[in-house]
């Protein structure tokens, strides 16, 4: 198998996560989702809570992007928390690349390792009607208007992803795979990725 690397983006409530666990499951290869918060948490001082809430929502645009270029880093003290978080988050999934076979679920993790040439990029969907009862059923979450919330999620992640990455969230050309989760079912997605990982030169 030429791909080392699988990238898991997904909307909030698709499945996305489980999927990425099946994915790794199947192939022997670690996921890194809470696993990565943990080490972003390790590298910080920051709380795990305080990482896992903020860690994939920005609400500003490209400030960072500018920023960064610019060589204005973590000991100047000029970026924002979340900017920092971003720069640890970063380095993080590069060196998880270069050491080992992964799948790595949200986090920019396809823009990160845009240049690799063993990363497979994925993104999955699903219907409103399915994220809903996901969120309900699996999630534990109990939103009073539940496609509101959802749809405010998928907006503070596509700030966040475009505020780090100057992309647009969710674009098909960023991907070698795009799956809707609602209509082939969670296990068929992990089946398909897997497929694809396998012949992807």
């Amino acid at each position: 198998m030429n791909t080392r690397i699988i990238t898991i983006s997904r909307e909030f409530g698709s499945g996305g996560r489980t999927v990425g666990k099946i994915v790794a499951e199947r192939l022997g290869i670690a996921c890194y989702d809470k696993e990565l918060v943990a080490k972003i948490a390790k590298e910080s001082g920051l709380a795990e809570q305080f990482i896992q809430e903020n860690g994939e929502y920005a609400e500003s645009a490209n400030a960072f992007l500018f920023n960064w270029a610019l060589g204005t880093g973590l000991d100047g003290g000029v970026l924002p928390i979340s900017d920092q978080l971003y720069i640890i988050q970063h380095n993080i999934i590069r060196n998880l690349a270069e050491k080992e076979s992964c799948v790595i679920v949200g986090r920019c993790a396809d823009y990160i390792l845009r240049e690799r040439t063993d990363c497979l990029n994925t993104f999955i969907h699903a219907s409103m009607e399915f994220r809903i009862r996901q969120i309900t059923q699996h999630y534990g979450e109990t939103p009073a208007k539940p496609e509101k919330f959802l749809r405010d999620r998928d907006k503070k992640r596509q700030n966040y992803y475009r505020h780090y990455t100057g992309r647009q969230w969710g674009v098909v050309q960023n991907y070698q795979l795009a799956l809707e989760s609602s209509a082939l079912g969670i296990e068929a997605c992990a089946d398909l990725i897997v497929k694809a990982a396998e012949l992807l030169h």
